[in-house]
C-alpha cells in the first residue's frame, strides 16, 4: 500500500489558538494594569490639588503681608513728609529769629547811641533854671505869658496818677496851678485831656470858658479828681485845641497852649510836620504859642520804662515848643517828690466809702 504524503501548513489552527491566547493574556494584563494606574493617578491628583491649595493659601497670606507693608510704607512716607515740613518750618523760624535778634542788636546799638545824646539834652533841660528861651516877661515857671486865651492839654493816663488813689499826682496839679496863677487875667480858658476830650464845658461845644477865681478853683479841683484816663499821647489834644478853639475873626486873639505830660510812643517827624501845618492861619502866621511841661514819671535813674517813651516825649516837646515860640520845662524828680510829700493833703480827695457792716444786703421797697 503506498503512502500518501501530507503537506505541513505553517498557519494552522493550533497556531491561531496560541496567538489568540497570547493576545488575550496581554489585554487582560493591560486591563489589570490600567486599574492600578488609575488609582495611582487619582492619588497623585489629590496630592497635587492639596499642594496647589496650600500654595494658593500661602500666596494669599503673602499678598496680605505685602499690602500691610505697602500701608506701613505709605505711613512712613507721610510721616517723613510731615517731618520734613516741620523741619523746614523750624529752620525758617530759626532763621527769622536769628534775623530778628540781629536787627534787635543793631537797633540796640543805635538806641544806646541815641540815648547818650538824649540824656545829655534831658540833663540840660533839667538844670536850674530849667530852660531859657525868649520870653516877653520872665516868670517863676519860665514860660511866656503874653497870651490872653489859654488852653491846657493834660495827660490823664495811669502814669500821671497816684497808684494808691488813682488821682492825678499832686506835683502835676501844683504845676498846673502855678501856670494858671501866672496869668492875672485872661479872656478865656479851656481844659482838655490828652485824647482831646474837654474836661470842663464839654456841653458848650468846646467854647472858651469865661475866666474867674471860682472857675480857676474849679479847674484845679477837676484836674485832681478827673476820673477818665486819656491816651499817653498829647498830640490828639493839641490837634483838637487848635481846630476847635481858634477864632480867626476875633481881634487881639493871642492863643497859648500848655501841654502837661510824660510819654510819647510814636514818631516825632510826622507830628512836627502835622502841627507845623495845622498851626498856621491863611497868611501863614502862627496861631498858637505852644508850651510844655514834662514829668519824668517813666524815667528812673536813666532806666527806661515802656521802652524810651519818656525821653521821646521830652525830645518831641523840646522841638515842638521851639518851633512854635514856646518853652519846654523838664521837671526834676527830686522836686516832684518834695511836692508830693508836702502837698499830699492840700488838693481835694474823693470821699471815702462808708465801712461795710456785713450781714448781707438790705433791699428796701417803696
Amino acid at each position: 500500500m503506498s503512502r500518501r504524503s501530507r503537506k505541513t501548513e505553517v498557519f494552522s489552527l493550533s497556531f491561531l489558538d496560541c496567538i489568540c491566547c497570547g493576545f488575550g493574556a496581554i489585554i487582560l494584563l493591560f486591563i489589570v494594569s490600567m486599574g492600578v494606574q488609575q488609582t495611582e493617578i487619582l492619588k497623585l491628583q489629590k496630592v497635587l490639588e492639596n499642594t496647589v491649595m496650600q500654595r494658593q493659601l500661602m500666596l494669599a497670606d503673602y499678598q496680605i503681608k505685602n499690602d500691610e507693608l505697602d500701608m506701613k510704607l505709605d505711613l512712613q512716607k507721610t510721616k517723613r513728609k510731615r517731618t520734613d515740613r516741620e523741619r523746614n518750618t523750624l529752620e525758617a523760624l530759626i532763621a527769622k529769629l536769628k534775623q530778628q535778634i540781629s536787627d534787635k542788636e543793631k537797633a540796640r546799638e543805635l538806641f544806646i547811641t541815641d540815648l547818650e545824646s538824649v540824656k545829655e539834652e534831658l540833663a540840660a533841660l533839667q538844670t536850674e533854671p530849667e530852660i531859657e528861651q525868649k520870653v516877653i516877661e520872665p516868670v517863676p515857671i519860665g514860660v511866656p505869658v503874653e497870651s490872653n486865651v489859654i488852653a491846657f492839654v493834660i495827660d490823664t493816663s495811669g502814669s500821671m496818677r497816684e497808684g494808691s488813689t488813682n488821682l492825678i499826682n499832686p506835683h502835676v496839679v501844683r504845676k498846673f496851678e502855678e501856670v494858671i496863677s501866672s496869668y492875672p487875667e485872661v479872656k478865656g480858658i479851656q481844659l482838655l485831656d490828652a485824647s482831646g476830650h474837654f474836661i470842663m464845658g464839654s456841653r458848650m461845644g468846646g467854647k472858651w470858658l469865661e475866666d474867674s477865681p471860682e472857675l480857676r478853683e474849679a479847674m484845679v479841683r477837676q484836674v485832681r479828681l478827673y476820673p477818665f484816663e486819656s491816651e499817653s499821647n498829647p498830640v490828639p489834644g493839641i490837634r483838637v485845641a487848635i481846630r476847635r478853639l481858634y477864632e480867626p475873626d476875633v481881634e487881639d486873639f493871642h492863643f497859648g497852649i500848655y501841654v502837661f505830660g510824660d510819654e510819647f510812643t510814636g514818631k516825632p517827624e510826622p507830628v512836627l510836620a502835622e502841627i507845623r501845618k495845622l498851626n498856621k492861619d491863611k497868611e501863614g502866621n502862627r496861631i498858637a504859642r505852644i508850651n510844655a511841661i514834662g514829668f519824668p514819671n517813666v524815667i528812673h535813674n536813666g532806666a527806661m520804662i515802656l521802652q524810651n517813651s519818656g525821653v521821646k516825649f521830652a525830645k518831641l516837646m523840646h522841638d515842638l515848643t521851639y518851633e512854635h515860640g514856646g518853652a519846654f520845662i523838664g521837671m526834676n524828680r527830686e522836686n516832684m517828690d518834695n511836692i508830693d510829700r508836702h502837698e499830699q493833703n492840700r488838693y481835694p480827695r474823693p470821699p471815702m466809702p462808708p465801712p461795710s457792716r456785713g450781714g448781707g444786703v438790705i433791699i428796701r421797697f417803696p
